[in-house]
């Protein structure tokens, strides 16, 4: 498997947390993901497109507002497996959330995602 394209799936992962609208959350996640994707968020594990679609839109969804989701590391794909840093930032100095997912591919597409978030805290 290849970095650019382990980037390739986890950009358009990515940016499924910055869709101009909910509606477009659903075809950027299939673009990117297997349909029996494994997810391992922070509440357990869950399988599906609508099981990440749910977590993508809450996150969307966030209290203090719409925020921005960014990948701010290069994509580090030892093997099958890819590692990338990402934080997300909401309006007005809102409270951020930063961490590292891990995700593997089949067929260029995400098959598996597990999620370590960090601590929130505000941005700087």
């Amino acid at each position: 498997m290849h970095e650019e394209t382990a980037q390739s799936a986890i950009d358009t992962f990515i940016s499924a947390f910055n869709a101009a609208d909910d509606s477009y959350v659903t075809a950027l996640l299939s673009q990117s993901l297997t349909s029996d994707v494994i997810f391992w968020g922070p509440l357990g594990r869950s399988e599906g497109i609508e099981s990440v679609e749910r977590f993508v839109l809450d996150i969307r969804r966030h209290p203090a507002g719409s925020g921005t989701m960014v990948r701010c590391s290069g994509v580090d794909m030892p093997d099958e497996w890819a590692r990338y840093r990402w934080v997300f930032t909401t309006p007005d100095d809102g409270p951020r959330l930063a961490g590292t997912d891990v995700v593997h591919l089949r067929r260029n597409l995400i098959d598996q995602i597990i999620v370590f978030a960090g601590e929130i805290k505000p941005s700087s």
